[in-house]
């Protein structure tokens, strides 16, 4: 890994690098994602099933494209009782975090010490019909990914939630399986990548389109999502991991070198930053980071993303580790200090925050609760974790009476003369003649 310093100019040239890492040029990348959602809009399932066996390398006969009721029962046998046990305990607190999100959320308004005889304004709140989760399958299984995406979707009322997923030649993981029947997924489909976003946002004969399509992938889904926004709604679109640590002398560099790799095995694109005031740390982690490496499984896909994207950066003090941070707006973010939680009243711009050393990233990825989908690429600068309040849309209602609507008569009128809209008008002369 770099170990740039604060002033320096290669330290700035990294910064600036980091920032710009949602620009990169993706016009060749986003022809052919839309020439594949153009076959899959024209040829439905026809197509899904040849960029399947392209793609995933299965051949999957239309009549397997659902994954049926009796293989997900058979997925339960196929795990560990004591894995089992575990995914239980995620799903019941994943689902608890959020029904308290739900509680909270505003389930229609009226306007309070302003009330008007004969007017009545307030909104309505709906869930969601339809929607789609896509569930990665390429270098690992993310049963985790299931529950976060299904379970607020579910709390918010979500009538039928389907999801997608590639195909893998022995077949879809169990506790992928197990996990979508935990967190209460109606329909699973054999299909992944581009093709899956299409059948999701444009419905073929096997897939029915969805309202909304959530849930993270590589680059082509991200791709997808983006392109297939307007034709129904995504969550966000999301980029490689992320994670960014702050520490000072007295954290652990085996803490700071193992959370730094927890994110970089993930992908040859994730990004793992340490800021830390003290360059023996630095030091230290750097080391670390390479003994650790040599035992890990994922070590060559680790070890490229630290290489290429990850970085050591030594500050002059806290302050300016907090600044840097809000700058590049990681998705992951944590205070690995023993002063964290008064530093989190400084924090602008974080997917999710981990205070202390104790709270490493990987206990949030599980079972901490609180969603682990998160904005990515410094969309933490705007965006939000998933939760319910992402499967629900509000309708504004009002009600006026006769006598109400003519003391707003010549408002009305005004504006509609101005804007030259004389129908708009009409249609409230027209309410006061007679009664």
């Amino acid at each position: 890994m770099r170990l740039l310093r604060q002033g320096e100019k290669d330290f700035e040239a990294y910064l600036l690098e980091v920032e710009s890492r949602v620009m990169e040029d993706g016009l060749q990348l986003e022809r052919k994602v839309r020439s594949i959602l153009k076959d899959v809009r024209q040829r439905g399932d026809e197509a899904l099933l040849h960029y399947t066996q392209a793609f995933d390398g299965v051949r999957v006969p239309i009549h397997q494209l659902k994954v049926r009721e009796f293989e997900v029962k058979q997925a339960y046998r196929k795990i560990p009782l004591d894995f089992l046990r575990t995914l239980k305990k995620a799903e019941l607190r994943i689902r608890k975090f959020h029904q308290i999100q739900h509680k909270n959320l505003i389930r229609g308004c009226l306007p309070k010490g302003g009330e008007e005889k004969g007017i009545r304004l307030g909104q309505l709140i709906r869930p969601l019909e339809r929607v789609g989760i896509y569930v990665p399958g390429g270098k690992a299984s993310y049963p985790s990914t299931v529950l976060m995406a299904a379970i607020p979707a579910k709390i918010a009322g979500v009538r039928e939630i389907v999801m997608t997923t590639p195909p893998q030649r022995e077949g879809i993981n169990p506790a992928v399986l197990v996990a979508a029947d935990l967190a209460g997924v109606n329909q699973i489909y054999r299909v992944g990548g581009v093709q899956a976003i299409g059948a999701l946002a444009y419905g073929t004969a096997s897939i029915r389109r969805v309202d909304k399509i959530v849930g993270p992938g590589n680059r082509y889904v991200a791709t997808a999502k983006r392109l297939v926004f307007g034709v129904v709604d995504i969550d966000m679109v999301a980029g490689p991991s992320e994670i960014l640590i702050i520490a000072d002398g007295k954290t652990p560099a085996a803490f700071v070198a193992a959370d730094l790799i927890s994110q970089a095995e993930h992908d040859e694109k994730a990004m793992s930053i340490l800021i830390t005031v003290s360059e023996e740390l630095g030091r230290a982690t750097r080391d670390e980071v390479d003994r650790q490496l040599a035992s890990l499984k994922r070590r060559r896909i680790a070890q490229r993303s630290l290489n290429q994207r990850g970085a050591i950066l030594i500050v002059k003090n806290l302050k300016g580790a907090i600044g840097l941070a809000n700058r590049i707006a990681p998705e992951h973010l944590e205070l690995a200090l023993s002063g964290a939680p008064a530093l989190l009243k400084h924090v602008k711009h974080a997917g999710a925050v981990f205070l202390g050393p104790y709270t490493p990233e990987a206990v949030g990825d599980y079972l901490a609760g609180p969603n682990h989908i998160l904005p990515t690429g410094g969309t933490a600068r705007f965006a939000s974790p998933l939760g319910p309040e992402d499967f629900i849309k509000k309708i504004n209602f009002m009600s006026f009476t006769q006598r109400a609507l003519k003391a707003f008569e010549e408002d009305l009128k005004r504006f509609t003369e101005w804007e030259g809209l004389e129908g708009h008008y009409l249609a409230v002369q027209k309410r006061m003649e007679g009664k």
